[in-house]
């Protein structure tokens, strides 16, 4: 609770003591000479009037004075001076004390849900300590790293940028990035993200990324502007206030101005008027719905999701297809030679030397994976880049460089019939292959494996289970490749042998089958050539922690440590927003029109419009704060 909140909270309290005290004098006939006194009456309930409804009042005032006056304090104002002139004094007080409870409430529970996105605020470093040359450190502002700096992390300190470690073996906290309570261990040559704890070890690190570019920043700016981006619900029910609130102000006035010239009792239909303006106060309307898509937002962050707007939260209780790419999504990533057959005449070590220095200036993951096979197979092996003169990267097909003034063929299938290069087929369907040739000559074949992360499959059934209709893998690998892992985590449908083109044109058919208004596409993806399938799908949906920048730019929802659990529970967290919002709408619309009719009709007092204002509002908020309790679907 802020100081703020609980400065608020004091004057409730000592408003409703003295309310309370005034009451009972005055209902049980102590000091008649006083509370029969209309004037003494009003100056004794002023007090506490005055003492909770003084920020209402204010407001309601200078709203008149800018002539923008439609709004909540407007209507209270009217109404309890309404009700001060028609002699209800305790009723005015009472109605101004739990209008300010019901905004307290709303206060507290706005923080609340809150909470959960300003907690990535404080993963800003607030310093860097630099190593220099001569072994000093000294403290510097994180916007002054340059890539390249080496940093000491001192114990309990925060990471100021992105780097490698140099030195040193520490646990870092990433709760605030990625919701995981459990440390991380960090040793040398591992990557670390900025915006992480250092646990009790001693860290030197170099600087991969400056500030700016570093994950806590982006994080940041992905947080300040979420609220921007407001889904169609909260927008209509802005444009719904707009036109609710004066409407209800000039009913009211006709419901006074009527009733009073028909019957002559002036004072019972300014009465029924006042009650009509508090039944009639949207507040229940106004906040329960951006709150509950506020409380959905912080849910997510709290379980490691990054959503970039309520819109997209919306449109994620829509999902009906998913689409994921394969290499680093589903799978691990860490590409491993698990097979080497060279040609006849051909010697294994000769394959794979040579394939190696046609992919020595590669960072493809299979070409990594040839040059750590071949350190295996010779420990300690250099290879020299000075014999290769020249590389020509062939999308979807793989490479072809000039080796000591030979071509070197490494790729698929396709590569090996465009240059007509005679080959033997691979046996094995679930591995990636690279067929490597130099000049006309077939050498051989290298089979390499991608792990699929253990928990896909489960992820796959986890988002059928909250609604997902079907789920669908693409990849450039080929078919073989693509059925084998799609089989295995369980996909609809596979569809294999793409080019980044053909994954966007992929998605485009799929789209054309749904129903854009109540059905949407979500693509998942972590790598640069992802981003513009992210980008054309409903929602597009990162892997933050090992993603490219590119596609968590494109992305609208980013996973901040890429566990694809988390998706799952972002969806299942994104209708439980959308479910408690409408609940919200559909029970404020019903009790207003219900105790709105009553009030017309006399029937309905200003206690009950208490009710249908703040008690509504109260009971729509407790309804939006249960999205707080949302944990891991799987």
């Amino acid at each position: 609770m802020s100081d703020k909140q609980k400065k608020e909270l004091r004057k409730i309290l000592i408003a409703l003591g003295v309310f309370i005290v005034l009451m009972v004098l005055d209902k049980t006939g102590t000091w008649p000479a006083v509370f029969g006194d209309r004037w003494l009456s009003l100056i004794l309930y002023m007090i506490p009037y005055l003492v909770c409804g003084w920020p209402v009042i204010r407001k309601g005032v200078l709203g008149i004075v800018h002539h923008q006056m439609f709004d909540e304090s407007f209507l209270m104002l009217v109404a309890t001076i309404g009700a001060i002139v028609t002699g209800e004094n305790s009723e005015a007080t009472a109605v101004m004390l739990f209008y300010q409870v019901g905004e307290w409430f709303q206060d507290y529970a706005v923080d609340k849900s809150r909470k959960s996105i300003s907690d990535l605020m404080d993963i800003v470093p607030e310093y860097a300590n630099l190593e220099n040359e001569d072994g000093t450190v000294e403290t510097i502002d994180p916007d002054d790293v340059e890539v390249g700096n080496v940093l000491v992390i001192k114990p309990g300190e925060k990471i100021p940028v992105d780097g490698v470690v140099l030195t040193g073996e520490s646990m870092v906290d990433t709760k605030a990035l990625t919701g995981e309570s459990v440390p991380r261990s960090v040793k040398a040559g591992e990557e670390i993200i900025s915006g992480c704890i250092n646990g009790e070890g001693l860290l030197r690190i170099r600087a991969s990324k400056a500030f700016d570019d570093s994950t806590v920043s982006k994080i940041l700016e992905l947080v300040e502007n979420a609220a921007e981006k407001k889904s169609h619900t909260e927008n209509f029910i802005t444009r719904f206030a707009r036109v609710y609130t004066p409407t209800v102000v000039f009913a009211a006035l006709a419901l006074a101005v009527i009733g009073g010239a028909v019957t002559g009792s002036w004072m019972t239909w300014i009465y029924r008027a006042c009650t009509f303006l508090v039944i009639s106060c949207p507040c229940a309307m106004v906040i329960s719905v951006p709150l509950a898509f506020f409380g959905g937002i912080g849910a997510s962050s709290r379980n490691g999701v990054l959503v970039k707007g309520s819109n997209y939260l919306e449109q994620l209780s829509m999902l009906d297809t998913v689409v994921s790419d394969k290499t680093g999504t589903m799978t691990r990533g860490n590409f491993k030679v698990t097979d080497v057959l060279p040609a006849e005449g051909v010697t294994r070590e000769e394959l794979l030397r040579k394939a190696a220095m046609a992919e020595g200036m590669s960072t493809h993951p299979i070409a990594v994976s040839i040059r750590n096979e071949l350190q295996t197979e010779i420990p300690g092996i250099e290879l020299s880049t000075n014999a290769v003169t020249d590389t020509d990267n062939i999308t979807g097909q793989g490479l072809v460089a000039v080796v000591g003034g030979k071509k070197i063929y490494v790729g698929n299938a396709r590569l090996m019939e465009a240059h007509g290069i005679s080959y033997v087929p691979d046996g094995d369907p679930a591995a990636t292959v690279s067929y490597v040739a130099e000049e006309n000559k077939f050498l051989g074949t290298i089979l390499i494996r991608d792990e699929v992360k253990p928990e896909a499959h489960d992820v796959v059934m986890a988002m059928k289970n909250v609604g997902v209709r079907q789920f669908v893998l693409l990849t450039g690998d080929r078919k073989a490749v693509g059925e084998a892992v799609g089989n295995e985590i369980g996909a609809d449908v596979v569809c294999s042998e793409l080019l980044p083109q053909d994954k966007v044109a992929k998605v485009e058919e799929l789209l054309s089958d749904l129903n854009p208004e109540k059905q949407k596409l979500a693509f998942i993806g972590d790598g640069i050539n992802d981003a513009p399938v992210l980008t054309r799908s409903d929602i597009g949906i990162a892997m933050g922690s090992m993603g490219s920048d590119a596609a968590i730019e494109a992305a609208d929802v980013v996973i901040m440590d890429d566990d694809l659990t988390r998706i799952p529970t972002v969806i299942r967290i994104s209708r439980w927003t959308v479910g408690i919002a409408r609940q919200n709408v559909i029970f404020a619309l019903f009790v207003k029109v219900l105790v709105l009719i009553l009030g017309a009709l006399g029937i309905a007092n200003m206690w009950a419009a208490v009710f249908a204002d703040v008690g509504v509002a109260v009971l729509c908020i407790l309804n939006s704060m249960r999205l707080l309790t949302i944990k891991k679907t799987i």
